[in-house]
C-alpha cells in the first residue's frame, strides 16, 4: 500500500492531480466556516441545537452530514450541492417519460453536455428556491438569529443570494476537480463533507456509555458493512457474448468472446439519495406549517417512516437500473455487430434474457441498499447510539474511495507501476 502511494507521487501528472484535489478540498472545508452575512452566530448555535432536538431533528442532522457541518455553521455552503442533486433527480425522472430528454442522453458527448446544461439551469432555480425557504423558515421561527438590526426580509434576501452563490461555486469547484484532479468532483465534495463528520460520530459513540457487548456489536457491524459494501460495489453478473467468425478475402474477422457486465449495485448510492429527498418533503412541510401529526408520522424512527423509506429505496433501485441500462438497446447493439449469447437466439429472445438477468441482479442490489439505508435505525435500536446515516455515509465514502483508487490504478498501470490491487492485475 505505502509502496503504491510512493509510486503514485513519482508520476508528475498523477502527483499534480492529487495535490490539486487536496487543495480544492481545503478551500471547501474553509468555506464551511464562513457564515452567511448578517447571521447572529450565538443565536443560531442555540437555535440549531433546538431544531436538532425536535421531532424532525433527524432530518436536520441527516442534511447537515451531507453539507459537512455547513448548515450547523449556517455558512455560505449551507446548501452544499443538494440543489444540483435534486435537479439531477428531477431530470432523471423526467427523462423516463419525456422522449426528447431520453434521446438527448443517447446522443453521446454532445447530448450529455446539453443535459448537463439543463441540469445546471434547474440547479439555479432550485437552489434559489431552497435557500429562500430555509432562510425564511428559520427567520420566522427564530427572529433573533438576525444580527445588526437588519430587517428580516433583507437578511432572507442576503442569505438566499449567499447560499445560492456558495452552491454554484461548489459546482464550479467540482468541475475543476473532475477536470484537473482525481475522481468525480461532486462525489469528492460529498465524500469530504461526510468524512469530516466522522469525528462527531466517534464522539457520540464514546459518550454513549456502551457496554462490552455494545462495543463488540458496533465494531462487528462496521467491519461487516465496509466489507459488504466493497464486495457488492465490485460485484457484477457477466453475460457471455460470442461473435461469429467472418472471412473477408484472406482475413478472418470475429470469433472473439467478450461479456456484458451487469453490476449488482447499478445506481450506487443514488437510489438512497432519491428516496431520502422524497421522504424529507413531508418532514420539511411539517416544520414549515407546524403540523404536529405530520411531524410525528414522518419523524425518523417512526414505523411508517422506516417502511416508506425502505420501499422508496427499493423502487428507485429498479427505476434507476431501467434508466441507465436498456436491454433492448443492448440486444440491438449485440445483434448489429454480429454477436450472440450462446444458447439464445438474437433479437427478442436476447432482449428477454438480458431483462430477466437484470431483474434478478437488481433485486439483490435493491435488498442490499434497503439494508444499508435502514442499518442506522437497527444499530440505534440495539446500542441506543444515533449514528445518523452510518450505512449511507459508509456506502458513499467507500464507493468514492474505490473510484479514486481505480483512477489512480489506471494512471500507474499506464506507466508500468505496481498498483494497489496486485492480485486483480494477474
Amino acid at each position: 500500500m505505502w509502496k503504491a502511494l510512493r509510486n503514485a507521487f513519482k508520476i508528475p501528472e498523477l502527483r499534480d492531480r492529487i495535490v490539486f484535489t487536496v487543495l480544492t478540498l481545503i478551500v471547501f472545508r474553509l468555506g464551511v466556516y464562513i457564515p452567511v452575512p448578517g447571521i447572529n452566530i450565538q443565536a443560531w448555535a442555540e437555535a440549531f441545537k433546538r431544531f436538532a432536538g425536535a421531532a424532525a431533528g433527524g432530518i436536520i442532522s441527516f442534511y447537515d452530514v451531507f453539507t459537512g457541518g455547513a448548515l450547523e455553521n449556517f455558512s455560505i455552503f449551507a446548501m452544499s450541492v443538494t440543489p444540483y442533486i435534486n435537479a439531477s433527480i428531477v431530470l432523471q425522472l423526467l427523462s423516463s417519460v419525456i422522449t426528447k430528454l431520453r434521446e438527448m442522453l443517447r446522443e453521446g458527448e454532445e447530448g450529455r453536455k446539453k443535459f448537463a446544461k439543463y441540469t445546471r439551469n434547474l440547479t439555479i432555480v432550485l437552489g434559489a428556491f431552497q435557500s429562500f425557504i430555509v432562510s425564511f423558515s428559520l427567520v420566522r421561527q427564530s427572529p433573533d438569529i438576525v444580527a445588526y438590526g437588519l430587517n428580516p426580509m433583507v437578511f432572507v434576501l442576503i442569505s438566499t443570494i449567499s447560499m445560492l452563490a456558495g452552491t454554484m461555486f461548489l459546482l464550479w469547484l467540482g468541475d475543476r476537480i473532475t477536470e484537473k484532479g482525481i475522481g468525480n468532483g461532486i462525489s469528492i465534495l460529498i465524500f469530504a463533507g461526510i468524512v469530516a463528520r466522522y469525528p462527531s460520530y466517534f464522539g457520540s459513540v464514546l459518550l454513549g456509555n456502551l457496554n462490552l457487548f455494545g462495543w463488540i456489536f458496533l465494531i462487528a457491524i462496521a467491519v461487516v458493512t465496509v466489507a459488504g459494501i466493497i464486495y457488492v460495489q465490485q460485484a457484477e453478473r457477466r453475460i457471455t457474448i460470442q461473435y461469429a467468425t467472418r472471412v473477408v478475402g484472406r482475413r478472418v474477422y470475429g470469433g472473439a468472446s467478450t461479456y456484458i457486465p451487469i453490476k449488482v449495485n447499478q445506481g450506487g448510492v443514488i437510489p438512497i439519495i432519491f428516496a431520502s429527498a422524497i421522504v424529507m418533503i413531508p418532514a420539511a412541510i411539517a416544520e414549515m406549517t407546524g403540523l404536529q401529526w405530520l411531524r410525528a408520522i414522518f419523524s425518523p424512527g417512526n414505523a411508517l417512516y422506516i417502511i416508506l423509506y425502505g420501499l422508496l429505496v427499493f423502487f428507485f433501485t429498479y427505476f434507476y437500473s431501467v434508466v441507465v441500462f436498456d436491454p433492448h438497446e443492448v440486444s440491438e447493439n449485440v445483434r448489429k455487430y454480429g454477436g450472440f449469447i450462446p444458447g439464445i437466439r438474437p433479437g427478442k429472445p436476447t432482449e428477454e434474457y438480458i431483462q430477466r438477468v437484470l431483474s434478478r441482479v437488481t433485486f439483490l442490489g435493491a435488498v442490499f441498499l434497503v439494508v444499508i439505508a435502514l442499518l442506522p435505525h437497527f444499530v440505534e435500536a440495539v446500542t441506543r447510539v444515533n449514528i445518523v446515516i452510518g450505512g449511507t455515509s459508509t456506502l458513499i465514502a467507500v464507493g468514492v474511495a474505490l473510484d479514486v483508487l481505480q483512477q489512480m490504478e489506471a494512471h500507474m498501470i499506464m506507466r508500468h507501476y505496481e498498483g494497489f490491487v496486485k492480485k486483480g492485475l494477474k
